[in-house]
């Protein structure tokens, strides 16, 4: 009897099968099916209320999924079956499944009385047990990789919008998650400081990390994606290449909901 192996390269590094969530008797995803491969940076547009952040917040473990399946690089995560029962696991698992996805969300989330680099060291302290000194090396490193290496010991107070959302991705970073989630990065900054946000984003999806984006800002999708999504009703209307899905959309809402955020 032959022992078939998978290539796990060929395998999505993130995915989705038949997503279902509801709130209330609202269906907010109705069967979602989504993929991201390692080293891809996939964009998710919609309007508000379509289910975008619902299932990234599904993804990173934040949430339980009604129905459906998450994998990271081909394993089921967050829940399993027994019996054609769906047992969610404990948060222990939770916690540890976790640190492989990292997300960044509209609000920052820093901690008000931690520094800078404090805020960044204290997944290494508190999750991985890294020792003080050890996590503070590596805390400012990733500050200096997001452009804060002279910023290390203000507290967010002292900090602007966009600065404190790069200590959010320098915190999530730290930790060396096979994905990164992001839950519309720059919707709470102010316009001017939305560049320097995207600016990192960017350089990290140059670097090959893998990425999605729920996002309102085009010019990223265009950017720096390799594919774009567009999310309305809890469903995917359309996915496409940027070129394609910016100057030749298939769908009517496509083409509508890009008449208004051009």
């Amino acid at each position: 009897m032959s022992t078939i192996a998978l290539d796990t390269a060929v395998l999505p590094t993130l995915q989705v099968a038949d997503l279902h969530k509801a709130y209330h008797g609202n269906e907010v995803l109705k069967g979602v099916e989504f993929a991201v491969n390692k080293g891809q940076v996939k964009a998710v547009l919609g309007p508000s209320g379509s289910g975008k952040s619902t299932m990234l917040r599904l993804m990173a473990l934040l949430e339980p999924a009604d129905r459906g399946t998450i994998s990271l690089n081909g394993t089921r995560i967050g829940a399993s079956e027994h019996s054609g029962k769906i047992l969610h696991h404990a948060e222990g698992k939770l916690a540890v499944q976790r640190r492989d996805i990292g997300m960044v969300f509209q609000k920052f989330n820093l901690f008000p009385h931690l520094t800078a680099v404090e805020n960044v060291m204290i997944g290494l302290t508190n999750v991985q047990r890294v020792p003080k000194v050890e996590a503070r090396e590596r805390a400012y490193a990733m500050l200096t990789k997001v452009g804060l290496a002279d910023r290390d010991g203000h507290f967010p107070s002292e900090l602007s919008g966009g600065q404190q959302q790069r200590v959010a991705i320098a915190r999530a970073l730290i930790l060396n998650p096979q994905v990164m989630l992001f839950d519309e990065p720059t919707s709470a900054l102010d316009p001017e400081l939305v560049g320097e946000v995207l600016e990192v984003m960017e350089d990290l999806a140059a670097a090959g990390m893998t990425m999605i984006v729920v996002t309102h800002e085009v010019r990223f999708a265009r950017r720096a994606a390799d594919e774009v999504t567009l999310f309305d009703g809890g469903v995917i209307v359309e996915q496409a290449a940027p070129e394609e899905f910016f100057e030749n959309p298939q769908h009517e809402r496509t083409k509508k909901f890009l008449s208004h955020v051009h």
